[in-house]
C-alpha cells in the first residue's frame, strides 16, 4: 500500500509491449526498476565505456543508430503514379483505342487532357514537398560518449547500445538511455510525451509495476533535449528500436486511403461499370444488326469518351489548386492538394493539446494568499526571488519575470540560498532601508516545512493545524484545476552577514502561492466556436494529464462529455473502443500507438477525421487521418507527416480552411453531377437512336465536339460561387449519391432528345446532317442550361448568382453553337443549317426541360440530399463511465459503511483495495477525494491523512448507492474488518 499512498501522481497502466534491442533478455520494466549497477552488467559496460573493438562488434550486430527512412520515389514514377485511377485508365484506353482507329484529333484532345491534369497534379505536390523540405530544422550530428575510458565526440549513427553517455544542457539526447547519475537534470520531452513543462530526471529505481510513458523518471528519450543540469547515461535502445524510432518506422509504411481517394475510386469504378454496360451494348447490336464492325467500335468508342468526365481530373486539380494558392496567401502550406477536400468533408478533428491549442509556453496566471485572493506582495516577492537567483532558469522563473515589469532599484541582493533537490526551493537574500528580507520560493509542501506562520489579510499570525490544513486544501484546490504551483513564504533577518545557509531557512512566514499554466492560444476558443458552427466536433487527444487538458477545455468554453485516459485504453478491445471515442471528447495520457487507435475507430466509424499536431508523438496519427495539419512551431518528424502546415499562429485558418475546402468539394460535385447526369443522358440518347433509326444520331465526331464543347464551358466552375448554405455542414463523395443523380437526371434528358429525334423524323422529315446538326444543337443547350439549375440546392435557381466566368463561358459555348452551322468550320463537322421552325420548338423544349428539372431537382433533393451529409452512424454508442468516475462511486461506498465519521486515508484505500479487482490509479484517488469534498460529502485534512464524513454522504448513499453492484462485496469486506457497518447502513446488509 505504500507506493499508492505515498506517490499521489502514479499511475498504474497495462504495458504496451517491450522494444528489443540490447535488452532482448530484460524487458523495460526490468531496465527502469533494476539498480545502475545491475543494467550496466546486464549491458556488458561500465562507467569507462565499451572498447573501441566492442563497438564494432555491436555496431555489427545492432547496425547503426538510424532511423526508418522512406525510400524516395524518382521524379517519373510520382508522375506516373498519379495514372492509377479508374476513370483515367477509361480516358487513356478510350484515346488510345481512338487513336489507332485513325481518330488522331479526338485521341488527341484526350490524352492532352489528361497529361495535363496528372502533370498538375505532380507540379504542386513537388512544389509543396520542396516547400516542407525547407521547413525542416537542423539536427545534433555528433554527441559526447565515453570510451575507453576517454571522452569523445561521435556521430550519432555510430551509438550503440552500452555506450556510456555524458550529457549536458542543450544537448540532444542520442538513443534511449537509463541515467546512470544525473545532476539538477532537466529533460524536455513535450515532443514527445505531451508534457507542457520540463520533467526532472533521476538515477533512482522505478518501483511502481508498469509506469506510463510520462513517468520513466530514469529514462531517457532519444531525441528529447536536456534543459538544464548534466548526467551521465548509458544507451539502451538505438534506432528503430526507440521510442521515436517505432514512430518513425510507423511513418515509413504506405499511409491508409483518405475518404477523398476512397470516394474518388469509387466514383470511377461505377463510371467504369456504367461505360463498360453501355459500350458493350451499343457496339454488339450495331455491329450484329446495322453496321459494320468499324464503324460499330468508332461509334462505341466515342461514347465512352462521351459518357466518361474526362476533364474531372482537370477540374478537381483547377479546383485544389485555386484553393491552395488562396490558402497560401493565408499562411498555409498545402503538402497534398487532395487534402484540401478532406479538409472540406471533415467532420471530426481531433488534436493535441500542447502547442497547437495552447502556447506551448508556461504563463504566471495567478498570484494570490493561502485564500486564493489577488495578493501584490506575493507577486512582488517571488519577481526578486526570480530575478535575484544566479542558477539556471526554469520555465516558471521565466514566466514570473516576463508577467510585467517591476521595479527593483530599491532592493540590494546579499546572498542566495541555492536550489537542490532534496529542499525542492530557492531563497534569495535582498535589503530595502537597510532591513533585510529573506524570500523563499519551491514546491509548496515544502515551503511549509520551514513556515511557522502566515501572513493573510496583511497581518501575521501563527500558523496552527487549522491554517495549515487550509493552505494544504488551496494548494490541492489550485493543482486540481490544472495549475502548477509554487509556495512563496519570507521573513525579516535580523542578523546581517555575508552568507546564509539552509539553516536560516525557518520560522518563516508563509505569503501565498504564484501559479503557472500553458495558456490557450488567442485565437483558440474563437476557433473552437467557429468549427462548431460548421458541425465540426472537437476531440483532444494528449499525453499530457486529464486535469491540465479539463482546464484548458474549460478555457476555451469546450464541453467536457467524457475523459479517458490511456491506461483505460490498453485494457479496451477495438469494438468497445470504437463506441467509447463517440461518447469522450478528451483522451489524456496516451501513448502515440493509443492516438493511432483513436484515429482509427473513428474512421471505421464513418467519420471523416482530421488530426492536428505538432510533436513527435503526434507523428502517427497525422499520418493514419484523413487530413494531418500541423503548425509552424512543429517538430521536424510531425512536419513531415502533415499535409496542411499552419505557418501563423492564428488558428482560424483552420476555419478559413475548411471553408475553402467545402467549396472545393462543392464546386467538384457540381462538375460530376452535371457530367455524369448529362453525358448519361445524351450517351443513353445516341445509343437508344442507333437502335431505331436509319442512321447514327450523332457521328463520332460531333460526339466529341459536344463534349467538348460542353466541357469547355464547365471549365469555369472552379471560379464559381458556393452557396452559404452549403457550407453550413460537412459532405462527402457518396457513390449511392451519384447514382441517383445519374440515373434520374440522365434519363430526363434523354426524354426531350427522343422527342427531339421523332420531332425531325416526324416533323421536319430531317436528312441525316440536318438531323445530326439539330440534336447537337438541343443536346448542347439543355446540358449546357442545365448547370444553372442543379449547380444550386436553391429554388429557383435564379436566386443563387452563379460566377460571371460561368455565365461568359456558358454564353460562348451555346453562341458557338448556334452559329457554327453557318460557318466554314461546320463543314468539317457534317453540319447544315436547321429548319428556322426548329429554333422556335428549341425555345419550348429548353423551358419545358428546365422547369421538369426544377421540379424533380425539388424533390430529389428533398429525399437525398442526407446521402451527401457527413453523419458518421456507428453502432450502437454505449455512453462511458471511466475508471476515475467508477473509483468516485465505490470509494464513496467504502465511507458511507465504514463504521467510524473520521477515516485515516490510507485505510479507506486498504478496504477498497481489498473489494475492487481494478488497478487503483493514486493520481484518480486524489481527484476522486476533491470531488467528494466540493460535493460537500466528506472534509479533507492532507497533512493528517483523514477523512471526515458529512451527513449529505450518507443521504446521497441512501439514493443513489444502496443496492448497486459493489455494494455487498464492499459491505462484507468492512464487515470482516472493522466487525461491523455505520449504523444507518447495518439492517441493510
Amino acid at each position: 500500500m505504500s507506493s499508492l499512498t505515498d506517490k499521489m501522481a502514479g499511475v498504474v497502466v497495462k504495458a504496451n509491449g517491450v522494444a528489443a534491442n540490447a535488452s532482448e533478455l530484460w524487458g523495460l520494466e526490468e531496465i527502469l526498476s533494476r539498480p545502475v549497477e545491475e543494467v550496466l552488467t546486464h549491458l556488458k559496460t561500465s562507467l569507462a565505456g565499451l572498447s573501441s573493438e566492442e563497438v564494432q562488434r555491436r555496431l555489427e550486430t545492432y547496425g547503426p543508430n538510424e532511423l526508418a527512412k522512406k525510400k524516395k520515389r524518382t521524379a517519373i514514377v510520382k508522375f506516373l503514379s498519379n495514372f492509377k485511377s479508374p476513370l483515367v485508365i477509361i480516358l487513356l484506353i478510350a484515346g488510345t483505342i481512338s487513336g489507332f482507329l485513325g481518330e488522331v484529333v479526338n485521341a488527341t484532345i484526350v490524352l492532352i487532357m489528361v497529361t495535363l491534369s496528372m502533370f498538375l497534379l505532380f507540379y504542386q505536390e513537388s512544389r509543396a514537398e520542396k516547400a516542407s523540405e525547407m521547413l525542416k530544422k537542423k539536427i545534433t550530428t555528433t554527441t559526447t560518449v565515453i570510451r575507453d575510458g576517454t571522452k569523445m565526440e561521435v556521430k550519432l549513427a555510430e551509438i550503440v547500445p552500452g555506450d556510456i553517455l555524458s550529457l549536458s544542457a542543450g544537448d540532444i539526447i542520442p538513443a534511449d538511455a537509463r541515467v546512470v547519475n544525473a545532476k539538477d537534470l532537466f529533460v524536455n520531452q513535450s515532443a514527445l510525451t505531451g508534457e507542457s513543462l520540463p520533467v526532472e530526471k533521476t538515477s533512482e529505481q522505478i518501483l511502481t509495476k508498469n509506469p506510463p510513458l510520462t513517468e520513466w523518471s530514469n529514462y531517457l528519450f532519444f531525441g528529447t533535449s536536456i534543459v538544464s543540469g548534466t548526467a551521465t547515461a548509458v544507451a539502451v535502445k538505438t534506432g528503430n528500436a526507440t521510442e521515436y524510432g517505432k514512430i518513425a518506422k510507423r511513418l515509413v509504411e504506405r499511409p491508409p486511403e483518405t475518404e477523398f481517394e476512397r470516394g474518388f475510386r469509387r466514383f470511377g469504378m461505377l463510371i467504369m461499370q456504367v461505360t463498360f454496360i453501355l459500350i458493350l451494348f451499343v457496339f454488339l447490336i450495331n455491329s450484329l444488326f446495322k453496321r459494320d464492325v468499324l464503324e460499330s467500335l468508332l461509334f462505341a468508342v466515342a461514347l465512352a469518351v462521351g459518357l466518361t468526365p474526362e476533364l474531372l481530373p482537370m477540374i478537381i486539380m483547377l479546383n485544389l489548386s485555386k484553393s491552395a494558392i488562396a490558402m497560401s496567401k493565408k499562411g498555409v502550406i498545402v503538402k497534398r492538394l487532395s487534402s484540401i477536400q478532406n479538409f472540406g468533408s471533415m467532420d471530426i478533428l481531433c488534436t493535441d493539446k500542447t502547442g497547437t491549442l495552447t502556447e506551448n509556453t508556461i504563463k504566471l496566471v495567478l498570484h494570490v494568499d493561502m485564500e486564493g485572493k489577488d495578493n501584490e506582495k506575493v507577486l512582488i516577492y517571488s519577481f526578486l526571488n526570480s530575478y535575484y537567483q544566479t542558477g539556471l532558469k526554469s520555465p516558471l522563473d521565466e514566466a514570473i519575470l516576463k508577467h510585467g515589469e517591476i521595479d527593483v532599484k530599491n532592493y540590494q541582493k546579499i546572498d542566495e540560498i541555492p536550489f537542490d533537490f532534496t529542499r525542492k526551493r530557492i531563497s534569495v537574500v535582498v535589503e530595502i532601508d537597510n532591513k533585510r528580507i529573506l524570500i523563499s520560493k519551491g514546491a509548496p509542501e515544502e515551503i511549509m516545512k520551514v513556515c511557522s506562520s502566515c501572513e493573510v489579510g496583511g497581518a501575521v499570525v501563527e500558523m496552527d493545524s487549522e491554517m495549515r490544513s487550509k493552505i494544504d486544501q488551496k494548494y490541492y484546490d489550485l493543482s486540481s484545476e490544472g495549475f502548477r504551483v509554487l509556495g512563496v513564504a519570507y521573513r525579516s533577518v535580523t542578523e546581517k552577514k555575508k552568507v546564509y545557509s539552509v539553516n536560516d531557512e525557518i520560522g518563516m512566514v508563509f505569503l501565498g502561492f504564484v501559479a503557472f499554466i500553458d495558456p490557450p492560444k488567442e485565437t483558440a476558443r474563437e476557433s473552437v466556436q467557429l468549427l462548431r458552427k460548421l458541425g465540426i466536433e472537437l476531440k483532444i487527444i494528449t499525453g499530457d494529464n486529464e486535469i491540465v487538458t479539463k482546464k484548458i477545455c474549460e478555457a476555451l468554453n469546450i464541453e467536457v462529455k467524457g475523459v479517458v485516459i490511456g491506461n483505460e485504453i490498453a485494457q479496451i478491445e477495438d469494438d468497445a473502443l470504437a463506441r467509447v471515442v463517440e461518447s469522450a471528447n478528451i483522451f489524456a495520457r496516451v501513448t502515440p500507438a493509443q492516438k493511432d487507435r483513436i484515429i482509427i475507430a473513428l474512421k471505421r466509424n464513418g467519420h471523416v477525421v482530421g488530426y492536428m499536431g505538432d510533436g513527435i508523438n503526434d507523428a502517427p496519427p497525422l499520418k493514419t487521418s484523413d487530413v494531418g495539419i500541423s503548425v509552424d512551431n512543429a517538430v521536424d518528424v510531425a512536419k513531415e507527416s502533415a499535409d496542411i502546415i499552419l505557418l501563423q499562429s492564428d488558428l482560424k485558418v483552420l476555419y478559413e480552411g475548411v471553408v475553402e475546402g467545402r467549396k472545393t468539394f462543392g464546386n467538384t460535385m457540381k462538375y460530376i453531377m452535371m457530367g455524369t447526369s448529362s453525358n448519361f443522358g445524351n450517351m443513353f440518347s445516341a445509343a437508344g437512336g442507333s437502335l431505331f433509326l436509319p442512321f447514327l444520331p450523332m457521328r463520332p465526331i460531333q460526339i466529341l465536339l459536344n463534349n467538348l464543347l460542353y466541357d469547355l464551358s464547365e471549365f469555369a466552375i472552379p471560379t464559381d460561387n458556393v452557396d452559404p448554405e452549403y457550407i453550413e455542414k460537412p459532405k462527402k463523395m457518396e457513390v449511392s449519391f451519384i447514382r441517383k443523380f445519374m440515373f434520374i437526371f440522365g434519363p430526363i434528358s434523354s426524354v426531350f432528345d427522343f422527342l427531339t429525334f421523332f420531332l425531325m423524323i416526324l416533323v421536319f422529315s430531317a436528312s441525316e446532317p440536318v438531323f445530326q446538326t439539330a440534336w447537337f444543337i438541343e443536346s448542347l443547350f439543355t446540358q449546357v442550361l442545365v448547370i444553372f439549375v442543379i449547380r444550386t440546392r436553391i429554388s429557383p435557381f435564379y436566386k443563387s448568382r452563379p460566377s460571371n466566368a460561368l455565365l461568359l463561358s456558358s454564353v460562348s459555348v451555346l453562341a458557338f453553337a448556334l452559329l457554327v452551322p453557318f460557318t466554314p468550320i461546320g463543314d468539317l463537322f457534317g453540319f447544315i443549317e436547321p429548319p428556322a421552325l426548329f429554333y422556335a420548338f428549341l425555345v419550348g423544349y429548353v423551358v419545358v426541360y428546365l422547369a421538369l428539372v426544377e421540379f424533380v431537382k425539388r424533390w430529389f433533393f428533398r429525399k437525398n440530399y442526407a446521402l451527401l451529409e457527413q453523419v458518421a452512424t456507428p453502432k450502437e454508442v454505449v455512453p462511458y463511465r471511466s475508471l476515475t468516475a467508477i473509483l468516485t462511486r465505490d470509494m464513496a461506498t467504502v465511507i458511507s459503511l465504514r463504521p467510524e465519521n473520521e477515516i485515516a486515508i490510507d485505510s479507506m484505500l486498504e478496504d477498497l483495495q481489498a473489494s475492487v479487482s481494478y488497478p487503483i490509479d493514486p493520481e484518480a484517488v486524489v481527484q476522486a477525494l476533491n470531488h467528494l469534498r466540493r460535493a460537500g460529502f466528506i472534509k479533507l485534512n492532507w497533512r493528517d491523512r483523514k477523512i471526515t464524513r458529512q451527513e449529505a454522504m450518507t443521504d446521497y448513499a441512501r439514493k443513489y448507492l444502496v443496492g448497486g453492484k459493489l455494494w455487498p462485496t464492499i459491505a462484507q469486506a468492512i464487515r470482516s474488518k472493522h466487525m461491523k457497518l455505520n449504523p444507518e447502513f447495518e439492517q441493510m446488509n
